[in-house]
């Protein structure tokens, strides 16, 4: 009977330990992993009008970098809107020197499109080229 006791202990103790490990994963380094996707707004663009579920499979969650025209920003929220119809939230404060109508080269993660506002977006974006 004590020997099924210590089995039990040991059988949680493992389960508690891969519980703990699957719950408490390291965060993603998205500004130092290498992007799925190099291309402009226009060629993202043009991957979801030709097939929009096949393209979400393919973007959604993964690091794309993207050279894009600034079109609006948003100090509050650390967020700009590029090519006017792409919402990147950056994790870091903007540079002070970014005006609209600049190109910039910017990387993050791609959170997927939003058929009700009619823009993609993106998240713990950085400027790859200020």
């Amino acid at each position: 009977m004590k020997k099924m006791i210590r089995y039990g202990i040991l059988i949680l103790i493992i389960a508690a330990i891969a519980i703990y490990r699957y719950a408490y994963q390291e965060h993603r380094d998205i500004q130092n992993e290498k992007a799925v996707y190099v291309g402009t707004m226009t060629s993202l663009e043009q991957e979801f009008i030709a097939n929009d579920s096949l393209a979400l499979k393919k973007f959604q969650n993964q690091t794309i970098e993207l050279t894009v025209q600034l079109s609006a920003v948003d100090t509050q929220n650390k967020a700009l809107v590029l090519d006017k119809n792409l919402y990147a939230t950056f994790n870091e404060n903007l540079p002070k020197n970014i005006i609209p109508g600049k190109t910039l080269k910017i990387k993050g993660r791609f959170l997927g499109y939003d058929e009700l506002l009619e823009e993609f977006k993106m998240d713990q974006c950085t400027i790859v080229n200020p």
